[in-house]
C-alpha cells in the first residue's frame, strides 16, 4: 500500500466521518433517540452513493486508484458505519427491546441493499 493511497484514505475517512455526527446529530435533534435513524440514515445515504459511484466508475468513469480510494473506502467508509450499527443492535437488544431490534436489522440490511441497486440503476438509466 502506497503512501498516497494512505493519506487518502485517512482524508476521506476524516471528511466521512465529520459527516456522520453531522447526520446522525441532526437526525437526533429531528427525531426521537429512541431509535437510531442516523446510523439508518447515514446507511442508507452512504449505500445509495456507493451505489451510484459504482456504477459511474463502470460505465463511465474510471477514477484513478487513489480517488479510488479516498471515495469509497475512506468517505463512504467513513461516513457509513456498521459497527455504530452493530452497537446500536447491542443497545436495542439489552434494553430487551427483540422486536424493535429485529425490524432495526431487517429494515437496515434490506433498505441498504436496495438503495444500493437504486444507485445503479439510477446512473444506468441517466448515462446509457
Amino acid at each position: 500500500m502506497s503512501v498516497k493511497i494512505m493519506m487518502a484514505v485517512a482524508a476521506g475517512g476524516a471528511i466521512g466521518a465529520v459527516g456522520r455526527y453531522g447526520m446522525t446529530s441532526v437526525a437526533a435533534h429531528w427525531f426521537s433517540v429512541g431509535f437510531p435513524y442516523g446510523t439508518l440514515l447515514v446507511n442508507l445515504i452512504g449505500s445509495f452513493v456507493l451505489g451510484l459511484l459504482f456504477e459511474a466508475s463502470i460505465l463511465v468513469w474510471s477514477p484513478q486508484e487513489e480517488l479510488r480510494a479516498f471515495l469509497f473506502v475512506g468517505v463512504l467508509g467513513g461516513f457509513t458505519t456498521f459497527s455504530g450499527f452493530s452497537l446500536d443492535v447491542y443497545q436495542l437488544w439489552s434494553r430487551g427491546d427483540i422486536w424493535l431490534t429485529a425490524i432495526y436489522v431487517g429494515v437496515s440490511v434490506v433498505l441498504c441493499i436496495l438503495c444500493f441497486f437504486a444507485g445503479l440503476a439510477i446512473l444506468r438509466a441517466i448515462l446509457t
